[in-house]
This record gives C-alpha cells, structure tokens and sequence, in this order.
C-alpha cells in the first residue's frame, strides 16, 4: 500500500459510542496507526448500539461501531488496575497523539491527567473530548443530542410555528463535533511538532456546536443588532412549491419559492401565462400562505401526480430549480454518482463477511484514503500490542487472569 498523509503519527484512542471514535477513525483512515483501547468486559458501548448486522444483537455486528473503527488496532487494559496503568503510561511513550472523551474528573482520579503524562512523553498532545469542557460550572453535568441540540444549538427556531421546537434527526451534532476535533488536532500536531514540545486540548461539544453557524446564524446576527428573536417560519413561507412534497414513489424536495424563480417554476409546470398573472406575481402574493396554498393545490400538486421523485427531479435540475430527490439507503447505493466515483468500499469482516461501507470524504492523489483493516475484534490485537512492548504470551495469560486486559 502507498505511503499516506498520517502514516507517521501514532494514536492512543481512548474514546467511546460516537463523537471521539469518528475524531480517530478519520485519523486511522488517513493513515495514522490507532491504537483502541477499550474498558473491560464488554469494550467500547457503541458495540451494543444499532442497528445490527442482520438485525442480531451482538458486540461484533454493530453496524455504528464497526464503521466508526475501521482501520484501528484493538486492545483491552483495565485502566483502574495498578499493572493497567503501568502498561498505559508504556504505550503513551509511544504515542504521538491521546484521545480521550470520558468525564473530565476521570483522567486525574486515575493518576493519568496531562500533567502526569507529559513527564512521560513531553511531545505528547492529548486531547480530551468532554460535554462542557474540563472546567467551568456545567463540567459534570450529563449530556445528550437532544440536551445538546437545545442548548447550543438552533432547535429554537426549528419546526412548525405551532409546536414545540424540534432538533435534527440522529447525532448529527456528535460527529459534527468529531469532524472539527479532527481539524483542531492535526492543527495543534503541527505546532507540537514545529515546537517539539506537547499539548492538551480541551474540547468541549458544547462549545463546539455555539461554534457552528449551521441554521442559526441569521438569528445570533439578528439578534445582537436587534434584541429580535426570529420566529419559527411556516413551510408555506418560503413560497410556492418548496419544501419537501410526495411523488409517485417518495419524497420530493424543491425551493421553487421567490421572485427569481416564479418564472423558472411557471415554465416547468407548463403554465408560462401565471408568470404575469398578477393573482400570484405580485410581490405579496408569492409569500402569502392563503395564495401559496392555492398555488401548490391548483397547479404544482397535480404536476407532481404520477411523476417519480427522479422524473420530478430531472424536470426541475432542467427548469433550474433547486431540487433533490429524498433518498432512501436503498436508494444511495445504486445512486449513479456514488457508483462512477467508487464511493463505497467493500470491507470483510470475521463477523459479517463482505459489506459495503462509506468511502473517502476526501479525494487525495499522492496519499490516499484506504482501508488498511476492519473495525476490531474486542481485544483482537492484544498480543501485537503488548508483544511490541516486550511482553510474552505467559505474560498475557497472568494478565487476563488478574483481570487487566
């Protein structure tokens, strides 16, 4: 395999479930040697979040870990126990970089806070990953997307007008947050290697997302030079025909809205007599949701019958509308750019065999993304490991049996 851009940095991931194991897997893909450790007895928690690979429930099958840990060596250490963390602090000479994400009180109980371990590697950069940060009056307090989404996020300007406000589907903010923790270490490794010293990180998810402009930068801007706070808008706000309406075998999605693209949409309907119809021309006419609603029922809903969300779409890419179908997961793995690009890889597992996984984010000509292995095994590269530290294989059976890995 060609030389790639990270093959000469060196991991330890002490992460779990989603944020901090998608900061390392970027950094494994991209060539760095990831070293997982991970808590005795059942690993990394992801391993029990779905969805399962043929919907069986099993530390190995989880669809969610085993793509967040590709490319990563595996092992199991018992950090609370002495000869755990004498086996730590040996690996940390190694290491280049440290990714931790458990509380911040977890780190300094354990006798392995960056000040510690700095004395024994003083180039090592550690960054800690953490709800609210390492210090600060929120630094204990528990966290969810959900908890995450409402307090640093935009979800009070989300969803219908009438209800409560609603967040995005999924983690999204979690591996938003790895994404950018990915950017802040490499950043902070230049300097480190440039100084040739270390560093310690401290990134906070909420910190993080307050960061991200994503959906709310209007309302922070308006805010400040206003005191205004922007309402939830109705979808028939945004004019005649956008938002997300039913085809023929889906979901359909169009911003046909506004002044620049009322003819464009009268044109694709085959109505080019509305574009001076002052019914609906008018400026005030083109955001009223009475008239948007009589809009979309009299012309735009029966143009969508019998129509497929990619017949619909192709009509609109030609109209220059701005549209896209609503994919299923289906739908992505036959999608025809995907497949001319060679998006998905096919990786092979000892648990699940051959499955198709997400590809490169990014394309890169002289050093590639690849997929070197698949996710671990729950300590599946112990005895690599610990052998390229010096210990034998009686020394790792008298470990198991005192319960260190």
């Amino acid at each position: 395999m060609p030389e790639q851009a990270l093959s000469d940095v060196k991991v330890l991931d002490l992460t779990w479930y989603i944020t901090g194991p998608y900061c390392t897997k970027q950094l494994a893909d991209y060539g760095a040697d990831v070293i997982k450790v991970e808590r005795l007895p059942g690993g990394d928690p992801a391993r029990r979040m779905g969805p399962f690979y043929k919907d069986e429930p099993h530390p190995e099958k989880s669809g969610l870990f085993l793509h967040l840990n590709t490319n990563k060596r595996g092992i199991t250490l018992n950090l609370k126990s002495e000869a755990g963390k004498k086996i730590f602090k040996e690996l940390v000479k190694w290491a280049d970089i440290l990714v931790e994400s458990f509380t911040p009180r977890v780190m300094p109980s354990l006798g392995l806070d960056y000040e510690i371990l700095e004395k024994i590697n003083p180039r090592l950069l550690m960054a800690s990953i953490s709800n609210f940060g390492q210090w600060g009056p929120y630094r204990d307090f528990k966290l969810s997307e959900l908890v995450l989404y409402g307090m640093g996020g935009p979800m009070y300007m989300q969803g219908l007008v009438e209800r409560e406000p609603v967040k995005l589907g999924g983690s999204v903010i979690q591996f938003q947050t790895g994404n950018r923790a990915v950017v802040a270490i490499m950043t902070t490794l230049r300097g480190c290697r440039r100084r040739g010293d270390g560093e310690h990180l401290d990134i906070s998810l909420y910190e993080f997302q307050m960061g991200m402009l994503d959906r709310k930068i209007m309302g922070l801007v308006g805010y400040q030079y206003t005191g205004d706070i922007n309402p939830r808008l109705s979808t028939r706000s945004s004019g005649y025909a956008a938002g997300i309406f039913p085809c023929e075998d889906g979901y359909f999605s169009m911003g046909g809205g506004g002044r620049v693209m009322y003819p464009r949409l009268c044109r694709m309907l085959g109505r080019p007599e509305l574009i001076n119809d002052p019914r609906y021309s008018a400026d005030e006419s083109l955001y009223d949701p009475a008239i948007v609603d009589e809009f979309n029922a009299m012309f735009f809903y029966p143009w969508l019958e019998g129509r497929t969300k990619n017949q619909a779409w192709a009509d609109a890419q030609a109209a220059g509308i701005y549209s896209a179908p609503i994919n299923t997961p289906g739908d992505l793995f036959t999608d025809p750019n995907l497949e001319e690009r060679n998006y998905f890889v096919e990786i092979d597992h000892p648990m699940t065999g051959k499955l198709k996984y997400p590809g490169a984010p990014i394309r890169m000509t002289k050093t590639p993304w690849q997929v070197r292995r698949p996710a671990p095994l729950l300590g599946e590269h112990n005895e690599e490991v610990y052998g390229m530290l010096g210990y034998t294989k009686d020394d790792l059976v008298k470990l198991r049996e005192m319960a260190v890995i």
